[in-house]
């Protein structure tokens, strides 16, 4: 057996129901719990030192593999009965597709999760090289329970800020994972994220559908960090916050055909947060569709932070009722305690072009708030058009200190764009770290 191979590792506490074939319900608990980042290792197959674990290999419970052969009843009876061990892995061999044709979902709501599982996750993937996860099937999440809680912070009474967030479980994570496709699936209203993705790399994401309330709280449809050449393509997207965000230390991303909305459209960051050093490039979305949602294309940065956002594309992307259609926002606060602070994460080489549609009057269609001693730099825009979604006078954009170059006359015009290379009032050394 190679390391490389599809593990879901499980310890005691696991809860597992299967209702009539192949629809079924599943908790499970990797051996050393990734949240919020992997800590250790995984156990190496071919060291002494597991031994202790014992391996349900779903081979030899009868599964077949072949992509035909309907092998539920096979791994049913090796995870129950790797649940007997104290300590178990689940092993389907390396080249086999994890198909998913049923229904998968978790117990329902925070009451019912049991006690000695983390909240924070509920299908792991932990070191996978080689997997491909198809099917027709469907992972619904039964959120609805968990956005009750404050997984945000929330409004109290006298204008003040109760605090957040809350342990919601991640759909399905992968970490420290390579190779992967993810391809058709169905997942909805999962408690926190749909799916995300860390420290992984050449990663395919197909035809996957996507659907929350659009007020569910922090279900982000697909949020990739710290990966590297990473594929979104032919999706859709509904849900209550960002179709897809990119987090720190993410470069090589294509984003292509994706319909998105309701939503918080598709987001760089947050990045910066506590004086952090975030790194973000080679980005690309193009031929998409963003619909009454509460932005469009974004990158956001809070204050104080440091790194860089750069080499980032948006190309031909149609805005439909779109309240934020193009959006720089290097002051993003959830709350109203923050402080103002002199550092920034660098924003540059960002091209908008052929982005067209309607915008949500309530807003400018183009806000770009750069930093007061960062300048952002290098922003271009060619055949943008946004016209007002309920035929009311046009708004004019809105920008603060944003350096770039118009390649064709926009709509509105974007008149507040500055021209030529800005003063860097920090030393590059302390901007630009990337």
């Amino acid at each position: 057996m190679e390391s490389s191979r599809l593990l879901f590792v499980l310890v005691l506490s696991i809860s597992l129901c299967f209702y009539e074939q192949p629809h079924f319900c599943v908790l499970g608990q990797i051996y050393i719990a990734p949240s919020p980042a992997p800590q250790g290792a995984m156990p190496d197959l071919n060291d002494n030192s597991s031994k202790s674990a014992t391996i349900f290999n779903v081979l030899s419970f009868g599964a077949v593999g072949d992509g035909v052969t309907d092998d539920t009843q096979a791994v049913k009876m090796a995870w129950d009965a790797a649940c007997q061990s104290e300590l178990a892995i689940l092993l389907v061999p390396k080249h086999f597709t994890f198909m998913i044709d049923g229904t998968l979902m978790p117990p329902d709501g925070p009451d019912s999760w049991p006690k000695s599982n983390s909240r924070r996750q509920w299908l792991v993937f932990y070191r996978v090289n080689g997997m491909s996860m198809q099917g027709a099937g469907l992972i619904d999440g039964r959120g609805e329970k968990w956005w009750k809680l404050p997984c945000k912070p929330q409004k109290g009474a006298n204008g003040t800020t109760l605090p957040g967030p809350c342990d919601s479980p991640v759909a399905m994570r992968f970490f420290m994972s390579s190779n992967l496709t993810v391809k058709g699936l169905k997942v909805r209203n999962s408690p926190q994220f749909h799916f995300r993705f860390d420290n992984c790399r050449d990663v395919l994401i197909d035809s996957l559908f996507i659907k929350a309330s659009s007020l569910s709280p922090n279900t982000d449809g697909i949020h990739i960090e710290n990966s590297n050449n990473v594929k979104i393509y032919n999706s859709v997207v509904s849900n209550g916050d960002d179709c897809v965000s990119i987090g720190a230390g993410t470069f090589n991303v294509d984003i292509k055909n994706i319909t998105c909305g309701p939503s918080h459209g598709i987001s760089i960051g947050s990045l910066g947060i506590r004086n952090s050093r975030a790194c973000v490039s080679n980005i690309t979305v193009t031929n998409s569709v963003i619909k009454h949602s509460d932005n469009g294309v974004r990158i956001k940065t809070w204050q104080g932070g440091y790194g860089a956002v750069s080499r980032v594309t948006f190309n031909n992307i149609r805005m439909d009722t779109v309240r934020n259609p193009i959006m720089i926002d290097q002051y993003y606060c959830q709350t109203k305690g923050c402080i103002n602070q002199t550092s920034a994460v660098l924003i540059s080489d960002v091209l908008y072009a052929n982005i067209k549609g309607t915008y949500d009057v309530r807003s400018p269609p183009m806000h770009l708030a750069c930093s007061d001693t960062v300048p952002c730099t290098n922003l271009t825009l060619s055949g943008v058009e946004l016209l007002p979604a309920q035929g009311y006078s046009i708004s004019d954009p809105f920008c603060w200190n944003a350096y770039g170059d118009l390649k064709t006359l926009t709509i509105p015009p974007l008149f507040c764009l500055l021209e030529g290379i800005p003063p860097m009032h920090l030393p590059q050394d302390e901007v630009d770290q990337c």
